[in-house]
């Protein structure tokens, strides 16, 4: 699964990382705050940007395996979290490894091209303390969700993904095709974006359902995006890229999308979960 530019993951940076909920996340800093070091694998990693969201979450020394499928946009992490850190070196390992600090941390980075589909095991390692991902899940289909579960439950590892899509929107000011357009875009999402047919909205609650059957104590917060007049080049690009999926979909006649489309909007909110799964007692 590919197609995410540099400039559009740069774009929902900063609405994604004040989105997140903060209770999930204090769970999660409680959960590792008697460590000293942990070793994260981020799926899906796109331009480092959970990574970003993260770090500050997680104990002092940190090791990073950032696995995407696209080249381009590993490539783009490495630059992106060059200029973001504190002080960057060249590790002494293999795939182009940096050693980073940022406010006190200190994080080794190996950056790892990876098709999840056939090579979810390796991807993972043998030795993850937690895995996580952001923006991800509702892209993936149920089996894929529960084959990840699966193999993140046989590692005692935690479980920590945000921003997954739960079909929630609302457009302002409102158009009254709003509903039908949202109908053909869930219709779009459900197809196969390179793991199966999509979970789409339905993907947070398959997550829980299925770390919850592994033995997991699974954790839900909210991370909506609300987006006002100060995010209007995110909402335009969105009500953009949301039109052009509902008219891949013809479910939807042509005068009615473009009705939709030439409406200029203020805000919007877009639903979000984000889910720590954490192991029970053995």
């Amino acid at each position: 699964m590919s197609g995410f530019s540099p400039e559009w993951l740069a774009l929902r940076e900063p609405v994604d990382h004040r989105s997140r909920d903060p209770g999930i996340a204090q769970q999660l800093r409680e959960h590792f705050a008697r460590r000293s070091a942990i070793r994260v694998v981020d799926l899906g990693c796109g331009t480092g940007s959970n990574l970003r969201g993260t770090f500050h979450l997680l104990p002092a020394e940190q090791s990073w395996t950032l696995v995407d499928y696209d080249q381009r946009l590993l490539a783009a992490a490495r630059e992106t979290i060059s200029a973001w850190a504190d002080s960057c070196a060249s590790g002494d390992g293999v795939d182009g490894d940096l050693v980073v600090t940022k406010d006190g941390k200190r994080l080794h980075l190996r950056f790892r091209q990876a098709d999840l589909n056939t090579e979810l095991d390796s991807a993972l390692g043998d030795t993850p303390d937690l895995v996580t991902a952001s923006a991800f899940f509702d892209l993936c289909s149920a089996e894929f969700i529960g084959r990840l579960a699966a193999a993140v439950a046989s590692r005692r590892a935690v479980f920590f993904t945000v921003l997954t899509y739960n079909g929630q929107q609302d457009w302002s000011p409102r158009h009254p095709a709003d509903a039908r357009m949202l109908l053909a875009f869930t219709e779009h999402q459900v197809g196969d974006k390179g793991f199966g047919a999509s979970a789409g909205p339905a993907a947070a609650p398959a997550l829980g359902a299925t770390f919850q059957s592994a033995g997991y104590v699974v954790h839900e917060g909210d991370s909506p995006w609300r987006l006002e007049h100060g995010d209007r080049q995110l909402i335009a690009d969105l009500a953009t890229g949301f039109a052009a999926a509902v008219a891949e979909t013809g479910a939807v006649d042509r005068e009615t999308l473009a009705s939709w489309s030439s409406a200029v909007r203020l805000g919007a909110v877009v639903g979000h979960t984000d889910t720590l799964a954490v192991p029970g007692e053995a």
